[in-house]
C-alpha cells in the first residue's frame, strides 16, 4: 500500500462524558462484580467512556463509523475493510469514581503500512489521555490494524478446537469462564461498539470468515484486569499492556491466567486446546 498517511499523524479530537451511576451499575452487573467502597470503579471502566457517537446513518457496513478524507474524519480512510483492536499499552495514574466528569484527548500517533502473509495491513496508533474531574486518570496508546478482506472461500478462523487441553500448571492463578453472546451484547452496549463481528453471526462468518462471534479484545483485557485485582487488590496496577494473538470465540471456555515475572506480572488468555488468545503484562 503506497498511499502516504502522514497527514493524519498529529490529528486530535476531544470528547466529554460523565461516569454516571447507571453506567457504573451496568458495568458491575455485566461482570457480576460487587460495588467498591466510595463509588470507586475497577480498572477497565475507561473503555466504556467517551465512546464514538456517530449517527447510525454514518456507520459503514462493518458497523464502525465511516471514514473519509474530510477534516471531520479522525481516523484515516484506509481502504482495507477489516478492522481489529490489536493491542493497547496503558498507564493507570489514579482511580476513577462514579460521578466523575470525564474528558478524553485523542491523537493519531502514527500510521504504518505493512505487508504480511495475509496481505496488506495498516497499523494506526492512537494516544488517549483520559481525565477524571480534571486529573489525569489513564494514558493509553491503542493500536488498530486494518486488513484486507477475507476471500469468500477462506477457512473459518480460528480452526476448530482440537483434542489438546490447556495445562494451567505453569501459572500461579487460573480462572476459567465461558463468554457467551449475552456478555458480548452487554459489553457492546456499554462501549457503544456496533462492530458486527461481536453480535451478527452471519456477518462474522460470511463476511469476515470468523468461526463464530468474536469476543472483544478489551473485554478479554477487562477480564484479565479483574483477575489481577482478585490477586493484588483493586486499582493496584500502574501499567497494563495487552496484545491480541488469536480470536476468542463466544460460547467456548476461556482460560485466564497470571504469574509473576521479572518485571511484574505476566497474564494471558487461552482457548480450551491451549491456543493463545491474548498476551498481557502488568506492574504495580
Amino acid at each position: 500500500m503506497t498511499k502516504d498517511w502522514s497527514g493524519w499523524v498529529g490529528r486530535e479530537q476531544t470528547a466529554s462524558d460523565r461516569l454516571h451511576e447507571a453506567l457504573s451499575a451496568r458495568w458491575l452487573a455485566t461482570f457480576d462484580l460487587p460495588a467498591l467502597p466510595a463509588g470507586t470503579m475497577p480498572q477497565g471502566i475507561h473503555f466504556c467512556l467517551c465512546t464514538p457517537d456517530a449517527p447510525t446513518g454514518a456507520l459503514a457496513k462493518d458497523g464502525h463509523p465511516e471514514r473519509d478524507d474530510s477534516t471531520d474524519s479522525f481516523l484515516p480512510p484506509v481502504p482495507l475493510p477489516r478492522r481489529m483492536w490489536a493491542a493497547s499499552a496503558i498507564r493507570f495514574h489514579t482511580s476513577m469514581a462514579t460521578g466523575a466528569d470525564v474528558q478524553r484527548t485523542s491523537r493519531i500517533a502514527s500510521v504504518t503500512p505493512k505487508s504480511g502473509r495475509t496481505g496488506d495491513m495498516v497499523f494506526v496508533d492512537v494516544a488517549h489521555d483520559t481525565f477524571a474531574d480534571g486529573e489525569l486518570a489513564v494514558s493509553e496508546t491503542q493500536t488498530l490494524v486494518y486488513r484486507e478482506a477475507a476471500p469468500a472461500d477462506a477457512p473459518l478462523s480460528p480452526p476448530e478446537t482440537g483434542e489438546a487441553q490447556f495445562d494451567p500448571s505453569a501459572w500461579d492463578t487460573c480462572r476459567t469462564l465461558t463468554p457467551d453472546s449475552r456478555l458480548l451484547f452487554r459489553y457492546s452496549a456499554l462501549t457503544f461498539n456496533s462492530h458486527r463481528i461481536h453480535y451478527d453471526l452471519p456477518y462474522a462468518q460470511g463476511e469476515e470468515r470468523y468461526r463464530g462471534l468474536v469476543v472483544h479484545g478489551p473485554l478479554t483485557a477487562s477480564l484479565l484486569l479483574q483477575l489481577a485485582a482478585g490477586q493484588l487488590g483493586d486499582n493496584r496496577l500502574t501499567r497494563f499492556a495487552f496484545r491480541g494473538v488469536s480470536p476468542a470465540i463466544a460460547g467456548e471456555p476461556l482460560h485466564l491466567v497470571m504469574r509473576t515475572s521479572d518485571d511484574g506480572y505476566e497474564l494471558a488468555a487461552f482457548a480450551p486446546d491451549g491456543r493463545q488468545v491474548t498476551k498481557a503484562s502488568a506492574s504495580v
